[in-house]
């Protein structure tokens, strides 16, 4: 079982370690403090049952596998700090590696719910001590088999039993319908045979469930919105005694810490023609004050909804006259993607009228060598040469949320109420772009917010943090003491 469910690419041992000899193996497990006792349920077992309700009706009569997946060496032996697994944490709220939801369907209908966890047999098993992968004096303390029980409101069984349990889905006298959520766990993936329309389906129905958020979801982003806008002020705070992107970053990823659980995603620091790609996390330029820095950052709240917020704000505290003009379309843009955030719209409505805008607005500065009606032509999309991306992405658990679901529900899908997106125009012009005038080569701006919609329209979610350009230029006067 070993082989199945530990993670193989972590070293059990370093080849610099002897094994310790059996006196001090024999010392080293006796004269322990009891286990404390049982931890309390969490506040928010009901939400994770619904959850799993839902899922039990989609797929009655079939056995439901979802893993969390494993921690991944960074290094030789030590690892990443781990994430749980999306859909995983979505259906359970436990945080821990390795552990496994098996839904197994009831012949009255519907399914019962089993955690298979890492047991904790505490300190009178020598791996607490000789274990460097698991061991509780190495990593920590599991919680171990009832208590997890008791933490997450479900049936739970120790992993080693998972194997015995799983064989029978493959048993040849009587096969069992079964759904896997594959790419999380490769053993499992290998034990269970690819059946790749069911577990495709599987996926989506999994991702589907989360484009609807309920009011305590809702309330999870609004807590990361928060101190994300406390991680851009504690930016603008800095920025006069900071000289790098990397020092941006640290800046913003403490308050991740303090505040959440992590960033949600990698922090981008872009300053100056860096912030001319989309996903600048090298984070290794230095700071000009005539330049923009591209912050888009958020943070993961310790229920890991995640921010997804970008400002783009003048080192020096004032847009130059090229920056404002540019600023200045991209606020337009989103203004009309804003609009157009209503409940029964496209999916893709905010876009087109964010990219109509731009595209109108690049013809007025002399940017588009053809007319804005050309470039928008369906054929064409020549603006895309200046604005790279869609304006909108589900927002939630993921920072691009709901990634399996289907184009139908998704992209090509209706906006309905309790949808959260962005709303993230931009325009970029790369350094070595003709087609550009020169006083415009090498800015990259892009304003984004969390956009929540409701019964008559939407709700910015992050609309506390400044984006018209003068509001941007007092916020960060305000935040640095000038007058």
């Amino acid at each position: 079982m070993a082989d199945i469910l530990n993670d193989p690419t972590v070293p059990p041992v370093n080849p610099y370690d002897d094994g310790p000899p059996p006196a001090l193996l024999a010392f080293m497990v006796t004269q322990w403090a009891p286990k404390a006792g049982m931890p309390e349920p969490l506040a928010e077992l009901g939400h994770f049952r619904a959850r799993r309700e839902k899922l039990s009706a989609l797929f009655p009569g079939e056995v439901l596998v979802i893993a969390t997946g494993h921690e991944k060496v960074r290094a030789n032996d030590t690892t990443y700090r781990f994430r749980p697994g999306t859909d995983f944490y979505y259906l359970t709220g436990n945080q821990e590696a390795d552990c496994v939801l098996v839904m197994q369907p009831r012949s009255s209908g519907g399914h019962d719910d089993m955690l298979y966890v890492e047991p904790n047999p505490g300190k009178s098993d020598a791996t607490f001590f000789t274990d460097r992968a698991k061991g509780e004096l190495w990593v920590g303390a599991r919680l171990g088999v009832p208590e997890s029980a008791v933490r997450y409101g479900l049936s739970a069984c120790g992993l080693p039993q998972l194997l015995d349990d799983l064989r029978v889905l493959n048993r040849e006298d009587a096969p069992r319908q079964f759904r896997l959520l594959r790419g999380i766990d490769a053993r499992l993936d290998a034990l269970l045979p690819a059946q790749a329309p069911r577990d495709t389906a599987f996926a989506e129905a999994l991702s589907e469930l989360r484009l609807i958020k309920d009011a305590y979801e809702v309330g999870e982003l609004e807590k990361a919105i928060a101190a994300t806008q406390a991680g851009f002020e504690d930016v603008i705070r800095a920025l006069p005694t900071v000289t790098t992107e990397r020092h941006v970053e640290g800046v913003f990823n403490l308050r991740a810490r303090v505040d959440g659980n992590d960033t949600g995603y990698g922090t981008i620091a872009a300053s100056g023609r860096h912030a001319c790609t989309l996903h600048w996390t090298a984070n290794n330029g230095d700071l000009h004050r005539d330049d923009l820095l591209l912050l888009d950052a958020g943070v993961e709240a310790h229920t890991l909804y995640t921010a997804d917020i970008t400002r783009t704000i003048p080192l020096g505290g004032t847009f130059s006259r090229e920056q404002r003009e540019i600023y200045a379309l991209v606020f337009a843009a989103q203004e009309a993607g804003f609009a157009a955030c209503v409940p029964g719209n496209d999916f893709m409505a905010p876009n087109i009228a964010a990219m109509n805008v731009l595209a109108h607005g690049l013809e007025k500065l002399g940017i588009l060598p053809m007319t804005a009606e050309e470039a928008l032509r369906e054929q064409n999309q020549f603006y895309k040469r200046y604005s790279l991306h869609n304006v909108s992405h589900m927002l939630g658990l993921d920072v691009h949320d709901c990634a399996a679901a289907r184009r139908e529900t998704y992209k090509f899908g209706r906006l309905q109420p309790g949808m959260v997106l962005t709303v993230e125009p931009g325009l970029y012009f790369q350094p070595d772009d003709l087609t550009v005038p020169k006083k415009y080569r090498g800015i990259g701006v892009r304003i984004e917010d969390d956009v929540l919609i409701t019964a008559d329209g939407h709700r910015n979610l992050s609309g506390g943090l400044p984006r018209e350009p003068g509001a941007v230029e007092k916020w960060m006067s305000g935040l640095q003491g000038k007058r």
